[in-house]
């Protein structure tokens, strides 16, 4: 018989991180948060950095707030956003802040990597899509600097953090696979594409798994948080969308999924990669999920577009109040403008009303007046955007589609889940918010005895405990 247990989630993601507590059985799940904390990066006269040693504080304060209020604590497993890393020295120091993906360096570098390894072989071995934050386009705009020279290994941040934890460096398996450096279809590291990039093998450690239990954390780190001696560090699906996706509360195959922050990742769950040159004219990418499963999604720009307006807004002493606005843009008829999310306009930091403008303009639309019509604008975009990307999945797939499961931040944006329904012409069922927190402590749950059986009940258990929202189309069949 399974035993309850307590376990620590770290979930880090693009614009802010928490720490939250679960207590798990096999009829339980109950989820706390024992702290919350922004994710703000900083610009630096080199490009835009992550501040990952206050992120590391702030894990450090969570999990002693954690540890202050939950006995047993048996078991910490940490998630982030992918693609990013830490570069170690041969001691083991870290060589600097790691870069933001949304630094600038990377332009331009997906044509260069291409005359160096056609794309067509490239999406052959790794199955993913053409997008420049991916870590090999990352690493070829470091080859040559001194700290790349000196580095020993790279670490992805879920890594990085957990080998200060636990003094423990490897590569989880599901963040490794957002690299483009590992084989979709060997799940080793592609030495074919580390020899072309001339990227030393040596400096990817090794990989492993979801569920594997890594070992006790360091003394210091108990000292430090007051975790009981025999805490362990267990790896779960390490890539935040990873682990939001076990917690996708579906019942069968026919689903597909949008799991929705700063970015929206928007596909279906399949056993096999898609390696179709139709799948890599729609730059579909095939990333790894919990129990071999493989994640067929494209990257959506997400809620990014809206959390950059509020900013702005908030700056300059405009109405940024997120709930007046959600309910004065519901009430707006539809028919406004619709703009591209994907632009690359929108990736950087910036004064993102004045893009969407400029972008509604350059289409031949009336471009929003207010904040109001601003925030309608990106909401109906979205909406758009993932309609288009759940047909497209379906179409390279062939995976039936009967319901869209809406997960992650986004699932409390009733409005979004509603348009996107309508947009879909499907069912949206809208939770749970802390997917990928929920995730992370079924993996490690599962790992150490406290539930048993595979994804599908898994996700029986997240029917059965968590609150779930159905929006159903009122337009189309």
């Amino acid at each position: 018989m399974s035993q309850p247990g307590t376990y620590a989630a770290v979930d880090l993601g693009a614009s802010g991180g928490r720490v939250m507590v679960a207590r798990v059985g096999p009829a339980t799940l109950d989820l706390t948060e024992a702290h919350r904390f922004p994710n703000v990066p900083v610009r630096l006269p080199d490009g835009l950095h992550w501040d990952v040693l206050r992120l590391y504080g702030d894990v450090l304060d969570g999990l002693r707030a954690a540890a202050a209020s939950f006995d047993g604590i048996a078991s910490v497993a940490v998630d982030s956003w992918g693609v990013d890393y830490g570069l170690l020295d041969p001691s083991g120091a870290l060589l600097g802040n790691p870069y933001h993906y949304r630094d600038g360096r990377t332009e331009g570098l997906v044509e260069k990597v291409a005359a160096l390894i056609p794309p067509a072989d490239l999406y052959g071995a790794t199955g993913l899509q053409f997008i420049p934050v991916n870590t090999i386009y990352q690493l070829a705009a470091a080859s040559g600097t001194p700290q790349l020279e000196a580095a020993g290994t790279l670490l992805l941040i879920p890594d990085l953090i957990g080998y200060w934890l636990s003094g423990r460096s490897g590569a989880e398996a599901t963040n490794a696979s957002t690299t483009g450096l590992l084989d979709v279809r060997t799940g080793r590291w592609s030495g074919e594409i580390l020899e072309a990039l001339g990227i030393r093998a040596e400096l990817l450690p090794e990989l492993r798994q979801p569920g594997d239990v890594l070992g006790p954390l360091l003394p210091e780190v108990l000292a430090e948080t007051g975790l009981p001696p025999s805490t362990v560090l267990t790896a779960v699906g390490s890539h935040d969308t990873a682990s939001a996706v076990v917690a996708v509360p579906a019942e069968g195959e026919r689903f597909a999924y949008i799991s929705c922050g700063t970015w929206a990742l928007v596909g279906v769950e399949l056993d096999e990669p898609v390696l179709t040159e139709a799948s890599r004219a729609a730059n579909f990418t095939n990333e790894g999920g919990v129990d071999g499963r493989v994640r067929y999604l494209r990257n959506v720009t997400g809620l990014w577009l809206l959390q950059e307006s509020l900013r702005v807004w908030e700056r300059s002493g405009q109405p940024d109040d997120l709930p007046w606005l959600l309910a004065a843009a519901g009430e707006l008829p539809p028919g406004g403008p619709v703009i591209d999310p994907d632009d690359p306009a929108f990736l950087p930091p910036g004064d993102m009303p004045a893009r969407i403008e400029n972008a509604c303009r350059r289409s031949g639309q009336p471009p929003p007046r207010c904040p109001a019509e601003t925030v309608r604008c990106i909401l109906d975009s979205l909406a758009a955007a993932f309609a288009r990307t759940v047909r497209d999945a379906v179409r390279l797939s062939s995976r039936q589609v009967e319901v869209v499961h809406l997960v992650g931040g986004g699932a409390r944006n009733r409005l979004l889940c509603q348009l996107t329904a309508d947009a879909c012409e499907l069912p949206v069922e809208a939770g749970p918010v802390e997917a990928s927190a929920l995730g992370n402590v079924l993996v490690q749950a599962r790992a150490h005895g406290s539930v048993e059986g595979d994804l599908g009940a898994v996700r029986a258990l997240l029917r059965a405990t968590q609150a779930i929202r159905r929006h159903e189309p009122t337009t189309g069949g």
